[in-house]
């Protein structure tokens, strides 16, 4: 290879590596250790509303992943009052990795998904700072089509986070699966629990 052939694959390469990186290129997750926190973070959907508290999603995962997980979901919270709330939650956990489940109020009140997306973005960097990786799960827009907004799986490729999208519409477009229209009943819970669970093990994050 002559020295301009040289020059040319190593700009070449240069290029290349700076989009991917642009992209969110996708690693897997660390795998996570016996004594790992897991920290189910969002609203009513992460607490269970719908089902029994030992029938919400993070006790089931708990039990299918064998690691400590959290549930910290908050019912009616918007994304506006998770920023404010999930620097405590970080600093009392630790945790090593966290599910990020929100949004579902803010499509519910129509309060905008311009901002609903930065404040998402903006939970991610939170816990990014603090060492935690997060693993992002969609919400579907109430209604007849139940699609979640593009921006759940931009900002998943944004910041090349691992990414649940089709689960919750999959769910929520099943009567068998909700107690009512928003909210999983114990059976959705576990599918749920379930597609994570195997989202995980995908990811390398549990064997």
């Amino acid at each position: 290879m002559n020295t301009q052939c040289r020059i040319f694959h190593v700009a070449f390469s240069l290029v290349l590596a700076g989009l991917l990186s642009a992209c969110g290129s996708r690693i897997s997750l660390k795998p996570l250790a016996p004594d790992a926190v897991v920290l189910a973070f969002g609203d009513s959907l992460t607490y269970g509303s719908g089902a029994e508290r030992e029938e919400a999603y993070p006790v089931v995962l708990a039990q299918l992943i064998g690691r400590k997980v959290i549930n910290a979901g908050v019912p009616g919270e918007v994304t506006s009052e998770g920023i404010i709330r999930l620097p405590a939650v970080l600093e009392q956990y630790h945790p090593a990795l966290m599910i990020l489940c929100h949004g579902g109020n803010d499509l519910l009140h129509n309060l905008g998904e311009l901002q609903t997306a930065d404040n998402i973005r903006a939970m991610i960097r939170l816990a990014r700072e603090r060492g935690t990786e997060v693993v992002l799960v969609a919400v579907p827009r109430p209604g007849l089509l139940l699609s979640p907004p593009k921006f759940y799986a931009e900002i998943a490729r944004e910041f090349g986070l691992p990414f649940e999208g089709d689960i919750l519409p999959a769910i929520l477009s099943r009567g068998g699966l909700k107690s009512d229209v928003i909210h999983p009943n114990a059976e959705g819970n576990r599918k749920l629990a379930e597609a994570i669970a195997a989202l995980f093990r995908e990811e390398k994050a549990i064997p």
